[in-house]
């Protein structure tokens, strides 16, 4: 049960290590592209090349869908960034039940956006763990896990990638310890629990009135999707530019501009204390670009002064 690109690693590598998966759940086809074509989600494009069934639901509180998921006798359901709420009853279904794959050291980070908080909050250590799922959000049991470290510029799209591939492998030991009769349960502390909410449009906005690290945290943790943002008045118009890398620059390098401040023609910005350098940038309506091709196409001066202000 999954649908994005983060869930394929794991459906490959169950199938690989010989599970039968007698059906895969994905969320509906939804409109996408300029065409706004439908188009199937990541899982399910991979389950049907594969010749899985795919199983599309909006929802799994009917009783017909549940009745459906119970038939399929399954011993157990791999859960992965599925996307909908499963009752009790879905829970219920399977001998051994349903265990779910988090990007997050739990009970840090339960919810919806595990990779972007951990980063955005400056986290250097995260992990992959499959708990046995309960009704509560990412409250279950641990079963198996891995600690991730998380490197100071790495990103939320890099991290993303490496979790879902250490993801699969976590899951295939689980299922084969689950096959082995030993796979244990460890309760989660009831110390130390934090919720990553969903990213909302306007938190993207980069605000350089905070210090440097944290403006730098905030850039990684967004990219490449949303994107921190900032705007910058050019020729008379506002003109918003995504930030999707940036470095940290030494103590000193503010010059004590005001924060929002471009100290040199090479992207320096003043933050509330520090400094960074965006080295990745993207224009609306363009490709992302490195520094060097970005000032090609945008005059910068140092002195400017870059701000960003509440989206529509």
């Amino acid at each position: 049960m999954g649908t994005p690109d983060f869930s394929v690693p794991a459906l490959s590598e169950v199938i690989g290590a010989g599970h039968e998966v007698v059906a895969v759940y994905a969320q509906p086809p939804r409109p996408a592209g300029r065409g706004m074509a439908e188009r199937k989600s990541p899982v399910h494009v991979h389950a049907e090349a594969c010749g899985i069934e795919v199983r599309t639901p909006v929802s799994l509180k009917s009783d017909d869908v549940a009745e459906a998921f119970e038939a399929l006798q399954a011993d157990v359901a791999v859960v992965i960034a599925y996307g909908l709420l499963l009752p009790k009853r879905i829970l219920d279904a399977p001998q051994y039940g349903c265990l779910n794959m988090h990007a997050s050291k739990l009970p840090r980070w339960r919810g919806a956006a595990p990779i972007q908080r951990a980063i955005m909050a400056g986290d250097t250590e995260t992990a992959v763990m499959v708990m046995q799922m309960e009704e509560g959000l990412d409250t279950g049991p641990i079963c198996v896990g891995d600690l991730v470290p998380i490197g100071s510029d790495v990103t939320a799209g890099e991290l993303h990638d490496h979790l879902a591939r250490q993801g699969a492998d976590v899951m295939v030991r689980a299922l084969a310890a689950l096959e082995r009769g030993s796979l244990t349960q460890t309760l989660q502390p009831e110390a130390g629990v934090v919720y990553a909410h969903k990213i909302t449009k306007q938190e993207s906005r980069i605000e350089f009135s905070q210090p440097a690290v944290d403006v730098h945290n905030h850039i990684r943790g967004l990219s490449p999707f949303p994107g921190g943002w900032f705007e910058v008045e050019i020729d008379g118009r506002r003109e918003r530019v995504k930030v999707l890398r940036s470095e940290l620059l030494a103590d000193g390098a503010t010059k004590s501009a005001a924060p929002g401040t471009i100290l040199d023609q090479r992207m320096a910005i003043a933050c509330a204390s520090g400094a960074i350098r965006c080295t990745h940038l993207q224009r609306a309506g363009k490709k992302a670009m490195a520094l060097e091709d970005f000032l090609r196409g945008f005059n910068i001066e140092p002195g400017m002064v870059i701000s960003a202000v509440p989206a529509d």
